[in-house]
């Protein structure tokens, strides 16, 4: 048996994340009863502080918003993943005690939509510019062959998106978010923006669309995720993404492999149906 360790998410707010619900599923699975995860509120200013009290007890950390660009000066390093879109979601302290950061929210997208069957596209489309965007974007350039149109709602926001292009090798062509509704004529959507801001774009979902990634996991389903299944379409939520990604984060900090993705994602479904 390993011996006990801990982990945690940080972030500020953090009472809402369902990050222990799915560590803690998969400790159950895998025998590791010893072990801890935890949830702290942290912000930028008590991030350092935190990060120094990272002794042998820890095995890693995971991170949440705004703390997914403000850890890397505090890394002895950062994977090639994390450093293509600047983000940290993953901390790690090896058995030398360095302090190592991994992003598995790309390949936590890679492979919920690989679970539903979206391995290449030849086109994409992303609604909204933000961090989760970046991801997204770092995705496609694994999955997609030809253009990522993104979506946006400012000049300088269509600028930051096919600047990440240029950085992740991928064609990117903006348009505004008035025209937003064009995306559904796109194999793959993936909707990045915050809760409630593509509902009135349900009314637009045409006849059998092709899948939708909408990384939002509450409120769920999401008024454009019940339009798109309701109109034939096949959809990718934020929990299947919540659970890859853990699952990754789980795999990194036990050393287990394969981490119990089916109790994971039972664990997260019961703890937002109680909500």
């Amino acid at each position: 048996m390993s011996a006990p360790r801990r982990a945690a998410v940080l972030g500020s707010p953090i009472a809402h994340s369902l990050s222990p619900v799915l560590h803690r599923a998969a400790y159950d699975e895998l025998g590791l009863s010893d072990w801890e995860y935890g949830r702290h509120e942290v912000d930028e200013a008590g991030l350092p502080a935190f990060m120094e009290r990272l002794d042998a007890g820890w095995a890693g950390l995971s991170l949440t918003m705004p703390l997914k660009r403000a850890v890397i000066p505090l890394l002895d390093e950062i994977s090639e993943t994390a450093a293509s879109v600047e983000a940290v979601n993953t901390v790690v302290r090896t058995d030398e005690g360095r302090i190592v950061g991994d992003n598995t929210d790309i390949p936590g997208m890679i492979a919920a939509l690989r679970e539903r069957g979206v391995e290449r596209v030849e086109r994409a489309a992303i609604l909204g510019a933000g961090a989760t965007a970046s991801s997204a974007l770092a995705a496609l350039s694994r999955i997609c062959t030809g253009e990522v149109t993104a979506y946006v709602r400012s000049d300088a926001r269509a600028a930051e998106m096919r600047g990440w292009g240029e950085r992740l090798g991928v064609t990117v062509r903006t348009a505004s978010w008035e025209d937003a509704a064009e995306a559904f004529r796109e194999p793959l959507v993936i909707a990045t923006t915050p809760a409630g801001s593509t509902d009135a774009l349900a009314a637009a979902v045409p006849h059998d669309p092709g899948t939708l990634f909408d990384v939002l996991y509450e409120p769920w389903p999401t008024t454009l995720a019940t339009a798109w299944a309701a109109h034939g379409g096949s959809v990718v939520g934020g929990l299947d993404l919540l659970v890859h990604q853990a699952v990754l984060q789980v795999e990194l900090m036990t050393g287990r492999t394969p981490a119990p993705l089916a109790a994971m994602r039972k664990a997260g479904e019961a703890a937002l149906a109680a909500r």
